[in-house]
């Protein structure tokens, strides 16, 4: 009976652990996630002002091209994180749309330059607003 009582007490012990831990994990994926958006977020404030001047301004062609090298790093650092079960459903939503951020971002850089019309054209920020959207998901993990 002592072992029963101790093996149960044990297994019970043992859950509790595995249930803090998988919390945690959601809490760390939860800021993970939020420092993401917020990366996005800062991409989508400094990129268009960079854009006009680019045209005419060499340094600033550079400073424009080193900030879609930044958000391609983003995008794989996020992409490649460890997910919790809870938000293995939220994380295929991000790499759906990350992957399609991805294919627009190579057709925005061209030889290695931004093609600014390229830029212009494409759907970077209706893009990485629907990427954004997801915040409130990310809330409803419970965080």
């Amino acid at each position: 009976m002592k072992k029963l009582i101790m093996l149960l007490l044990i297994s019970t012990v043992l859950s509790g652990c595995s249930f803090i831990e998988e919390t945690n994990n959601t809490l760390d994926y939860a800021t993970e996630a939020t420092e993401y958006l917020n990366e996005l977020s800062s991409f989508t404030e400094e990129v268009p002002g960079l854009v006009d001047q680019a045209v005419s301004d060499p340094a600033v062609q550079e400073d424009l091209k080193s900030h879609f090298i930044a958000l391609e790093e983003s995008i794989a650092d996020f992409n490649a994180i460890d997910v919790p079960e809870l938000a293995v459903g939220l994380h295929q939503n991000f790499t759906e749309k990350n992957q399609e951020l991805l294919d627009i971002t190579s057709n925005v850089i061209q030889n290695g330059e931004v093609a600014v019309e390229k830029l212009e054209e494409s759907e970077l920020f209706q893009t990485i607003e629907t990427i954004t959207e997801l915040q409130n998901q990310i809330e409803d993990l419970g965080f």
